[in-house]
């Protein structure tokens, strides 16, 4: 389960999108000037939380359906771009509040789950994907690494199909609204920062 939160956490720092028809996407500028991406009429939403000065930045994201059903099919894409090469050693900090009875409760981090610090990024993605062995698809495909280092530039991920399996989950990360932010460094410098506010639903 750890290794497929990190593996998420890359994906929005590191990928790109374009729309599909059907619903709405539009843009808004937050109060620090980062684009953010909400999907009319949903739950969906999502903004960079990091300095002007962040070198990794997500530039688009979209996710259907909202809310996110496990078991089920999603559809993403997403675009992004670095300034520097992400390398070793990579930590990402991630903060996960559900909503319950209109409230945001902030989950701990609970068997790598939750509010968690992970330090080894690179290390988790060595534990998904053996080093040597040829990314998955689509990420072969759109020439989008799954090891460190991260070479600057752009990357992108056009609007792909996957299927959730159905997975156990902890009885707090059940059916709900979430908000989460994701901040990577490197020796304790910013590379950059997320926030994502989504649902899921759960059999």
């Amino acid at each position: 389960m750890k290794v497929i939160f990190v593996f998420l956490v890359y994906f929005g720092f590191g990928s790109t999108s374009q729309a599909d028809r059907g619903r709405t996407f539009h843009s808004q500028t937050s109060n620090d000037n980062n684009p953010r991406m909400i999907l009319d009429q949903t739950s969906f939403s999502w903004a960079n939380c990091g300095s002007k000065e962040a070198p990794a930045v997500l530039k688009s994201l979209s996710i259907q359906p909202d809310p996110i059903s496990i078991p089920g099919d999603l559809k993403a894409s997403a675009t992004g771009s670095t300034t520097v090469n992400l390398a070793a050693p990579l930590t990402v900090n991630i903060t996960l509040n559900k909503e319950v009875a209109g409230i945001w409760v902030k989950i701990p981090c609970v068997q790598e789950i939750g509010s968690c610090v992970y330090d080894d990024v690179c290390r988790i993605l060595d534990l998904a994907i053996p080093p040597g062995q040829q990314c998955p698809e689509p990420l072969y495909t759109y020439g989008i690494p799954c090891h460190c280092p991260f070479k600057a530039g752009e990357y992108a991920l056009p609007n792909t199909y996957f299927y959730i399996p159905p997975v156990e989950l902890p009885i707090w990360m059940t059916s709900g609204n979430y908000k989460a932010m994701a901040i990577l460094t490197r020796n304790q410098e910013e590379l950059a920062c997320l926030k994502v506010s989504f649902s899921l639903k759960s059999e």
